[in-house]
């Protein structure tokens, strides 16, 4: 009997308790990042980031919403194979991929708020008066909000039951009859989006031009590394909560079906690396990768978290061994994390004189704000269906 032949398709609450070590100390954390917020609030940026007119982009861009919202594609990846490419047997982990993707595109949201000078006139996104329809960033935004708000509709059917009291009894049956007939269009447009704005934080280095070290500068190549990438990232971060869901719960293990997944991440990987560093050659960028510099340094440290995951999950044997599966997914994710913290900030050479480090704020806001997105996903799986059902394991 395999493990995976232990869950039920349906998901139910995980059920337990809501206060523990784990989450007072991610509540903790939460609660300093609230403190640093409320601080930049009201004493503005230069309170609390080392921003300057060199570095308008820092730590609260780049990871929260360039990284974070990359590490939040579980959602977008299982919808392509379950429901694009006909994947059925991994559906018990779209709701949970789901979930991580919804607070992953939220929190990215709400954390460029922190980022902007004039938060106060963030609506103007939204307005047709003031929108700029050549900005990439008019693009990110617009796709970002957007896909927000069809993951909160793709996810609503898991809360739909809780929230059924008092007269909301009567009408919630006949939202989830409407949003089960217009769920098609809802997974559409979860593929769309996604593939739409990860693309286009790649464009975003493509405006640095020679601001942007060579090893970087990919120029039209950027968007597609990108999406690849946010991709991949997906289907890593699906493996890493899946692994750790099991052993912070005490659940059986998804093995068989991570392994097939790996099959895909491994290939999809092969190409990436591929193109990577074909264009590398064709543009004779390659080189800079061989001199004494911090860029060089940082670019190998970047492709060895690609490359060594290659050779990891090359045969088969070693997809099934869970350990070697979890390591491949965290070096992949840390891949990711690497090729946006270079392309924006190691390899951006905005001139002689700026310099730039994240300030202590800024790295208690990021950690406050992952915490936050923990926290929350271990309260929402203890209460709503989110996780498969387990059976009763046959004798």
């Amino acid at each position: 009997m395999t493990e995976h032949a232990h869950h039920a398709h349906a998901p139910a609450p995980l059920g337990g308790k809501l206060i523990t070590p784990v989450t007072l100390c991610l509540g903790a954390l939460t609660l300093a990042a609230a403190v640093v917020g409320v601080i930049r609030f009201i004493f503005g940026l230069g309170a609390v980031t080392n921003l300057n007119d060199g570095y308008p982009f820092g730590l609260w861009i780049v990871y929260d919403v360039v990284i974070g919202s990359a590490f939040a594609c579980g959602g977008y990846t299982m919808a392509l194979l379950v429901y694009i490419f006909n994947k059925g047997e991994y559906h018990p982990l779209v709701r949970p991929a789901l979930l991580a993707s919804v607070f992953g595109y939220t929190l990215a949201a709400v954390s460029v708020i922190f980022d902007l000078g004039r938060y106060w006139n963030a609506w103007h996104i939204f307005w047709p008066g003031y929108s700029n329809v050549n900005s990439v960033l008019f693009e990110v935004a617009t796709c970002i909000s957007l896909y927000i708000m069809v993951m909160w509709i793709e996810f609503s059917p898991a809360f739909l039951d809780k929230i059924a009291v008092g007269f909301l009894k009567k009408i919630v049956p006949d939202i989830k009859r409407i949003v089960a007939k217009l769920m098609f269009l809802f997974i559409a447009l979860g593929v769309l989006l996604p593939s739409m704005h990860q693309s286009s934080l790649g464009s975003m280095l493509i405006i640095f031009g020679n601001q942007l070290h060579p090893l970087w500068q990919s120029g039209f190549m950027l968007p597609l590394e990108f999406l690849l990438t946010a991709v991949l990232l997906g289907f890593a971060v699906v493996v890493f909560e899946a692994t750790l869901v099991s052993m912070g719960f005490k659940r059986p293990r998804e093995t068989d079906l991570l392994a097939r997944l790996a099959k895909f991440m491994w290939g999809l990987l092969l190409v990436y690396l591929v193109l990577r560093i074909g264009e590398l050659v064709l543009r004779g960028a390659l080189p800079h990768a061989f001199q004494a510099t911090l860029e060089a340094f940082w670019f190998w440290v970047e492709m060895l978290c690609f490359i060594v995951p290659l050779i990891m999950l090359a045969k088969p044997a070693s997809r099934n061994n869970a350990g070697k599966l979890f390591g491949a997914a965290v070096l992949l994710m840390l891949g990711g994390f690497m090729l946006r913290i270079n392309g924006f900030l190691v390899g951006y050479e905005t001139g002689d004189g700026w310099h730039y480090f994240p300030s202590l704020s800024e790295f208690i806001v990021t950690v406050g704000l992952i915490a936050f997105e923990v926290l929350a996903y271990i309260i929402l799986v203890k209460l709503l269906p989110v996780l498969p059902a387990l059976k009763p394991a046959s004798r």
